[in-house]
């Protein structure tokens, strides 16, 4: 059976917005404007309004005042724009005096809009003054800041504010330390006269509080790349940056401000959030460049480099999100998993009256229509339909689980396992192995779900744990022919692996007493090899098993060193060299930590984390990391991310259904921010300008651009090609081991920055 793309998929569950608005059918509890300003009708109909001129370098943040009538923009001009939305005219420049690029800039709230702040590469936060502006022209707006603070010592990357409270801005800067400046005690940070170090604004302290993985202890510095506080729950602040974990934190519970003068333990947080399947890797270049809380404080969206973006659930008492332990990430790979990790269903939504009998009516119709769209995904299978398969699927499985049985959602499960196998995207096969446990779960005597897990494991190379689920799958169907061909090729290749090993070993013990040659970075970056060349995988999510460490050094003669530059010295080693290392001690690894914090790590328990809830996928975030991914409207019903193909991607959050996809630069578009009421959305990227997009299509469709052109018309083509770039990242020289290399670290004139073009 095969079926056009079109028809694959199941109505929106908003409805059509004319049945929608005939019925009348709004409960009292939600406001009528929440539920049309992204209606799906709407959003499809997303196109290209206008283009607001005024920067004349890359613009990193665009962000919306509270009433949704001013829109603010910061820029590598180092301008601060304010554009009036009902015109879509530039009201105001500023030259805010940054030495460096902008990469945030918000309005205070309660300040009737008048007061605005910014944070740069040159490590400042500067506060403005509306109201002393005359002008709107650049150039006669070179306004003295009321308050600036130029406490941190690397680049601030982003700023936060809290709903009500028109005193305090929060910075999060790759020093490692998100600090808290309040207006009332000063306009100025640290204080005149006083020394660097005494400035008492550190609220995080992060420079010891990077983790390489779930197992390892927090040792290197946080470089802290995004901040946000709920707009529900003001008490709570998550923060991102160069690790895979996004940290959540009750500023009710924090220690006093501190300097930074003595490097402080970071303080516990209430949630760690990470999709398990990356909370292994240990990557240098596998890092957070957004987080944020959705409208309603209750999930969370993280952005990251190299990957995808992922929504999760915050609830601090623990009770309805996914958690997983150290133990659970190796035990999800083993035939018998323990049964320490649990998912509990969130509850259903009390429903009375005509809603029940709604409901009723309404399943059966729905139960047809999943095993319909089941039947699809089998066809599709068949005929390697696999990106519509999978979108099948999806429908089916989530936010179905009261209409469904376990039957159907077990056939289900291994269908989509299947199909993730053949499509091998970014940790498709990580997907899989989770839709297998799920439907082994279920039926514990499932062949499907065996032999799928069987290759999956062998897709990430684990080939004694794939050839336990193989003979597993064998008993259970002794007369297939293609598991009993798959026991034994795994055989082969265990022995032959085997016996590699053993003439290795024999190898090396006699040419130990020779030296060897150290691989240059010029030897890794010329090869075409991955950087491990002991091994090689198919899989695509396959990191390369060496770590890079590096040093630059400066001259203290600023003359000299501007004309012989930095040096560099590069360091590699593989993973078993850095067990050994952690076990050095007075500070011979290069480790600031001391003997006694040392043997704290000898009984570090790591922690609890919350896993993914679901995945958006088919853009590309690796060039830079600065990256956003954004809930859409009110009741953040979407989910929105910019690309490295100049394209922007809208998805449905409850399912990861790609709904839009946009072309909206020439390069690459960064932030994505919607309004606050209607359905209008702002982007910005490389280019000098920020786009307005609002539903003007006369039809509705999955894409839109500024120049619709044939490239446009294939969206699955797009989408593998950004799939492609993703796996081949992993090759290259990470993006964190350039961020040293800035300007502010150098005397002036040795380098030039590139903080929003492409790495």
């Amino acid at each position: 059976m095969s079926r056009a793309p079109s028809t694959l998929m199941t109505n929106f569950s908003d409805g059509n917005i004319i049945d929608f608005i005939d019925s009348k059918n709004v409960e009292i509890r939600n406001d009528i404007n929440h539920r049309l300003q992204m209606h799906s009708s709407l959003v499809r109909r997303l196109s290209f309004e206008r283009e607001l001129e005024g920067h004349q370098g890359c613009v990193n943040s665009v962000a919306w005042n509270s009433s949704g009538s001013l829109l603010i923009s910061g820029s590598d001009d180092a301008l601060i724009n304010i554009w009036s939305y009902s015109s879509r005219k530039l009201l105001h420049s500023i030259e805010s005096g940054h030495s460096a690029n902008i990469f945030c800039a918000k309005f205070v709230p309660e300040t009737c809009d008048e007061l605005v702040v910014s944070g740069a590469g040159d490590a400042e936060v500067r506060q403005f003054n509306l109201s002393l502006l005359t002008t709107g022209k650049p150039g006669e707006n070179a306004i003295e800041p009321s308050a600036s603070f130029h406490c941190h010592s690397r680049r601030v990357k982003k700023l936060a504010v809290e709903v009500g409270n028109p005193n305090v801005v929060w910075s999060a800067s790759e020093d490692g330390t998100l600090r808290q400046h309040d207006f009332r005690e000063g306009t100025s940070c640290p204080p005149n006269g006083s020394s660097h170090q005494e400035c008492r604004s550190v609220l995080l302290d992060m420079r010891s509080g990077a983790k390489k993985s779930l197992a390892d202890p927090p040792k290197q510095c946080l470089s802290l790349k995004s901040c946000d506080i709920s707009t529900t729950r003001p008490h709570l602040l998550l923060v991102g940056g160069s690790d895979a974990f996004a940290r959540l934190y009750d500023r009710r519970m924090l220690p006093p401000l501190s300097s930074c003068q003595t490097m402080t333990k970071p303080p516990p947080c209430i949630g760690y959030f990470c999709p398990m399947h990356l909370s292994d890797r240990r990557t240098p270049s596998l890092h957070l460049t957004h987080v944020t809380f959705s409208p309603t404080g209750e999930e969370i969206l993280l952005s990251y480099s190299g990957e995808h973006v992922y929504l999760m659930d915050v609830n601090t008492g623990g009770d309805i999100v996914t958690k997983y332990s150290v133990d659970d990430v190796s035990e999800q790979y083993k035939l018998v998993p323990t049964t320490s990790r649990t998912t509990t269903e969130a509850p259903a939504p009390q429903v009375f009256g005509k809603d029940i009998r709604r409901r009723r009516r309404n399943s059966s119709d729905m139960l047809s229509k999943c095993k319909e769209l089941v039947e699809i995904a089998e066809a599709s299978l068949r005929e390697s339909k696999n990106y519509y398969g999978i979108e099948a699927c999806n429908e089916v499985l989530d936010g179905n689980a009261s209409v469904i049985g376990p039957k159907l959602r077990h056939e289900c499960l291994c269908t989509r396992a299947a199909l993730l196998l053949k499509r091998k995207w970014k940790n498709d096969t990580h997907m899989a192995v989770r839709d297998c446990n799920k439907a082994r779960s279920i039926d514990p005597s499932s062949f499907k779900a065996h032999f799928y897990m069987s290759e999956a494991l062998l897709q990430l190379g684990k080939h004694k744990e794939a050839l336990e689920y193989a003979i597993a799958a064998q008993l259970l169907a002794p007369s297939n022919t293609e598991v009993a061909e798959r026991v034994i090729s795994i055989k082969e290749h265990l022995a032959a692996a085997e016996a590699e090993k053993s003439n290795t070993n024999v190898g090396q013990s006699q040419s130990e007493a020779r030296p060897g040659r150290m691989q240059t970075a010029i030897d890794v970056l010329n090869s075409d090899a991955p950087v491990d060349d002991v091994r090689s995988r198919e899989d695509s999510d396959y990191e390369a098993e060496v770590e890079l460490d590096f040093e630059t050094s400066v001259s203290g003669d600023e003359a000299d060193s501007a004309h012989s530059g930095p040096h560099i010295n590069f360091r590699f080693r593989r993973r078993s060299d850095s067990a050994r290392e952690s076990s050095c001690t007075n500070g011979s690894c290069g480790s600031t930590s001391s003997s006694s914090s040392q043997n704290d790590n000898t009984s570090y328990q790591p922690e609890t984390v919350v896993d993914m809830k679901q995945r958006y996928v088919g853009h590309c975030n690796v060039g830079t990391d600065i990256k956003q991914a954004s809930f859409l409207g009110q009741r953040g019903e979407y989910v929105a991310s910019g690309s490295d193909d100049g394209r922007w991607f809208i998805w449905e959050k409850r399912t990861g259904r790609l709904v839009k996809m946009l072309s909206g630069d020439e390069a690459v578009v960064n932030c994505v921010q919607c309004h606050p009421f209607d359905c209008t959305i702002a982007t910005s990227g490389i280019d000098n300008t920020i786009k307005i997009w609002t539903p003007e299509a006369p039809v509705p469709s999955i894409v839109a651009g500024v120049s619709v052109g044939p490239e446009m018309a294939d969206v699955l083509s797009a989408m593998e090609t950004n799939q492609n770039k993703l796996s081949r990242n992993r090759n290259v020289l990470p993006f964190e081991l350039l961020e040293r290399f800035r300007m502010h670290e150098f005397a002036e004139g040795t380098l030039h920055p590139f903080e929003c073009a492409q790495t």
